[in-house]
């Protein structure tokens, strides 16, 4: 073999080494992809998510019994298959103007915890998307309203649209009443 003839051969085997590096890099790259699916509703023309395995059912707005004395972001309680469920006005846990209830608004009920279901009232339900967690940055602390800014766990650009994503668990957290034993006994 002639040193040209093997040079070039050597210069074909570091190209096919390069090529299957490339594919190893892509092929790692793309595995480290994860998606994370989020239920999305609009309240105000602001568009959210929540996680939607927090999401047990979407149901039509109908009567809501009130409570008195509940949180102000409470509208009441609503029967739903002999279950008591506790509805939320998340118009008034935003700080946003109230709105009078159409045919697009929507109870989404959710699990938020073991052992109870609430429901939030939104202005509309949109879809289930199928964000990529790298796509999703940390919430911008550009509120100096701590109460709202805890709820955000991040935020997301999909075709355009600026979604907000919220924590469920720190949202309902806020308007819960802490039970004697998670407060230690102190109120």
């Amino acid at each position: 073999m002639s040193l040209e003839a093997a040079a070039e051969q050597l210069q074909m085997l570091k190209a096919l080494e390069q090529k299957k590096q490339e594919q190893t890099s892509r092929k790692s790259q793309q595995e480290e992809v994860v998606y994370h699916q989020w239920a999305t509703f609009r309240v105000d023309n602001e568009l959210y998510g929540i996680d939607v395995m927090q999401v047990k059912e979407v149901l039509r707005f109908s009567e809501i019994t009130p409570v008195p004395g509940a949180d102000s972001s409470v509208l009441g309680i609503i029967n739903l298959r002999g279950n008591v469920v506790t509805v939320i006005d998340t118009r008034q846990m935003f700080r946003m103007p109230p709105a009078q209830p159409d045919d697009e608004t929507r109870v989404i009920v959710v699990e938020f915890n073991e052992s109870e279901v609430i429901g939030l009232v939104v202005d509309s339900v949109n879809e289930v998307l199928n964000l990529p967690q790298n796509e999703v940055d940390r919430a911008p602390n550009a509120s100096s309203d701590e109460s709202s800014k805890r709820f955000v766990q991040g935020v997301c650009y999909h075709n355009s649209m600026l979604i907000i994503l919220l924590d469920l668990s720190k949202m309902l957290l806020s308007i819960t009443p802490m039970t004697e034993e998670e407060s230690g006994g102190h109120y």
